[in-house]
């Protein structure tokens, strides 16, 4: 499994565990804004993962799989992962 059908299966793992999962784009900012980075925050009460597309793959994919674990874990024990998942989300590094 490649990175990017990594993200793509941790983004897909989150929905159906509730997150909410929200993807920003390569927006043109004008300078002096501030930088988007992916990261989770809470939104009224709702638990949102942040998915900067102009953060480097690695990033995307810690920040959904720390999501998962801190967030999901429950909801991912007994049901199979493929084994790149299941080491990502357990905090193993695929690199």
């Amino acid at each position: 499994m490649d990175k990017a059908e990594l993200r793509d299966t941790l983004v897909s793992l989150a929905r159906e565990a509730g997150l909410e999962v929200r993807t920003l784009g390569n927006e043109r900012w004008r300078e002096g804004d501030v930088a988007l980075v992916s990261g989770t925050c809470r939104v009224r009460g709702a638990l949102w993962v942040v998915v900067s597309s102009s953060d480097p793959l690695e990033a995307q994919l810690e920040t959904l799989a720390n999501a998962l674990r801190t967030h999901a874990s429950p909801f991912l024990e007994g049901r199979y992962l493929p084994p790149a998942v299941r080491e990502r989300v357990s905090g193993g590094d695929l690199s």
